[in-house]
């Protein structure tokens, strides 16, 4: 996720006092994003230098919240193509001139075209960042991809096989006895009993909601039978959990447009936000991810809904390019 919000340019959202070294805000994350896009633009001058160091010492939380940013920044640089392919060092040397932000982006950008390629050749249909997708199957079967999706169909005389690649479906799968409908995620199987069911793939974990007849999941030696209103779920290539019931009105909300969750963790309802906007969200602090959620969210404004979780749970965001926010406390 990520986009020029709230008047934000692609340096960062603060502005520094040139008197002091210090930001206009309180959060020492705020300075050291300008800091570290200051050093990064340019050789700091004499002066500048005297600053920053007085700027570190003023405070320990200034040291550590420099330091997460420049390992996060520096992480994503050392992803650009332009320092690992073996160019000069003349290249090389004319490519850090560029402005950090537009580096970072351009890493990120690099990344996610090559995770969108991967999926593109490994699957048979997918549907793009803000998108949903209908399908109908050779065998009269129906799938829907939420945004960002994908499957790859693995159609045989014996079994009509699918893998969900990424994100989620909602499968109506047509009756035929002598060949069973299979649907693989993130290591295990879902078996169609009956008519109609959900299967989500979020931070590395399986989700399967049956919204007609029932299905049968099977994970990591275990297999459960999961009835109409139930849900079932695995960590990737784990056991299969017994069946409870589900809020099935939530669980497909995304078919009607809306994401909703209830008290859910942050890094989960980040990564279904993600699927509606291109780009990345980074926590410096990770133990962030692990805050609750409860709210419901229209599908077409992913960013509206990030300032409302942020609101919510007391937290800010700063985009320092149009392809990276950062959330912290």
């Amino acid at each position: 996720m990520g986009s020029a919000r709230r008047g934000a340019t692609d340096r960062a959202v603060v502005e520094m006092n040139e008197s002091n070294g210090k930001s206009h805000g309180e959060d020492p994350r705020d300075a050291a994003i300008e800091w570290w896009l200051r050093r990064k633009n340019r050789a700091p001058t004499s002066a500048e230098q005297t600053k920053f160091e007085s700027w570190l010492a003023a405070d320990a939380g200034n040291r550590a919240a420099f330091d997460d940013i420049s390992n996060m920044c520096g992480h994503l640089i050392d992803m650009d193509p332009a320092r690992s392919n073996g160019l000069s060092g003349g290249r090389t040397r004319q490519s850090w001139r560029l402005p950090a932000a537009a580096l970072v982006a351009a890493s990120i950008a690099f990344a996610v075209f090559f995770d969108d390629l991967s999926l593109f050749l490994r699957s048979d249909y997918r549907a793009g960042t803000g998108e949903t997708k209908r399908i109908t199957l050779e065998d009269g079967s129906r799938v829907e991809l939420d945004s960002r999706s994908a499957i790859a169909v693995r159609y045989s005389a014996g079994e009509r096989r699918l893998a969900l690649l990424a994100g989620e479906a909602w499968f109506e799968v047509a009756p035929d006895r002598s060949r069973p409908f299979v649907v693989e995620a993130a290591g295990g199987s879902t078996t169609a009993l009956g008519t109609a069911f959900d299967v989500a793939v979020v931070d590395a974990q399986a989700r399967v909601t049956v919204t007609q007849h029932r299905v049968s999941v099977a994970s990591g030696g275990r297999k459960v039978i999961v009835d109409e209103g139930q849900q079932s779920a695995y960590a990737t290539n784990g056991a299969a959990q017994p069946a409870e019931p589900a809020n099935v009105e939530r669980a497909t909300a995304w078919r009607r447009g809306r994401l909703m969750f209830e008290d859910r963790p942050l890094g989960e309802v980040i990564e279904a936000l993600g699927r509606y906007h291109r780009g990345f969200v980074y926590f410096p602090n990770p133990a962030l991810r692990a805050r609750r959620v409860t709210g419901i969210f229209g599908a077409d404004d992913p960013l509206s809904a990030l300032e409302e979780v942020e609101a919510s749970l007391g937290l800010h965001a700063v985009n320092l390019t149009n392809y990276l926010i950062l959330i912290y406390e």
